[in-house]
């Protein structure tokens, strides 16, 4: 018996392919995905690697994004490429024009590096979201539409905004270390697909009775 969706497949639905599950399409050795993670988007979920701008493996910076994350149409990853020095009397890079400019060509350690985003597991990411280099997103947090994401998120918080701001916490400390201690999104396929309705329940107590 089957427990839930293939993790291996490319659209987890055959009738919805608005709805991809990014592990199984990115070829960037420098994006790593947990399975169950989907980018939903009508013009082309399967290309989901158009949306990590600037990420070029010289510079060494990862995307990371956890297990079971819902991603929605119009996000951009901003990786650390996209820096500019400034520390000198102008931030224009005119070593990427070319033509002689190349000799103004700008050390690594000379560009700021913010280091690897990562975003956690169970995280829900809403519509034209733009995320930061070196931003780190905690699990089971919430990104509201719209939003500039460039301090990180604290996990089972809801923020949103440009720039982005914690707009409150989904649940009280003990439940969201309750949930950090559980790690249902570590659990076997058969262990989810038996805990549906707990996981789905309005009811936060359930969860806490699973064994």
């Amino acid at each position: 018996m089957q427990y839930g969706p293939d993790p291996h497949a490319i659209y987890p639905n055959e009738a919805i392919k608005s709805i991809c599950y990014i592990k199984n399409v990115v070829t960037r050795p420098n994006i790593i995905v947990g399975e169950y993670t989907y980018y939903d988007d009508i013009n082309g979920a399967d290309e989901f690697e158009k949306h990590v701008t600037h990420h070029y493996e010289f510079i060494g910076d990862k995307l990371i994004i956890g297990k079971f994350c819902a991603i929605a149409k119009g996000i951009e990853f901003v990786m650390n490429g996209a820096n500019h020095r400034m520390q000198s009397v102008t931030t224009y890079p005119f070593n990427i024009m070319g033509n002689g400019w190349e000799r103004s060509t700008p050390a690594l350690e000379d560009l700021p590096f913010k280091g690897d985003t990562v975003i956690g597991n169970d995280v829900w990411i809403g519509q034209n979201v733009t995320v930061m280099p070196g931003v780190h997103i905690g699990d089971g947090a919430i990104i509201a539409a719209n939003s500039v994401v460039a301090k990180d998120v604290p996990p089972y918080h809801i923020a949103g905004g440009n720039p982005c701001k914690i707009i409150k916490k989904r649940f009280d400390d003990d439940l969201i270390n309750d949930l950090l201690a559980i790690k249902w999104w570590n659990w076997p396929a058969r262990k989810i697909f038996d805990n549906l309705e707990a996981l789905c329940s309005g009811d936060l107590t359930i969860i806490k009775e699973i064994k």
